[in-house]
């Protein structure tokens, strides 16, 4: 049996794809919700980049993980994320 006629294979795909597409419309959700945040900011002179903020977040992230993502991979996701998130808010 060949790997694309495998149905355990076939289903896990679809599964990981589903699984894909719910992470796009999160991180577009996202950063839709930081560029509402970062104008609301602005517009009140208030300053867009928190780090107590972010701190918090990582450590509520921390304490909802039930892993498997070690807490030095949730470290590396965040941090991309955050960057992400900002370059992008940045850009429109």
């Amino acid at each position: 049996m060949t790997v694309h006629a495998d149905p355990v294979v076939a289903g896990l795909r679809e599964e990981i794809a589903a699984l894909d597409a719910q992470l796009v419309a999160t991180i577009n959700a996202r950063i839709k919700a930081v560029d509402k945040l970062h104008r609301h900011k602005r517009l009140h002179d208030m300053p867009v980049i928190d780090p107590t903020r972010e701190a918090w977040l990582a450590e509520h992230l921390r304490s909802v993980n039930a892993g498997p993502l070690s807490e030095h991979g949730l470290q590396e996701l965040l941090g991309f994320i955050l960057g992400l998130v900002k370059r992008e808010v940045a850009r429109a």
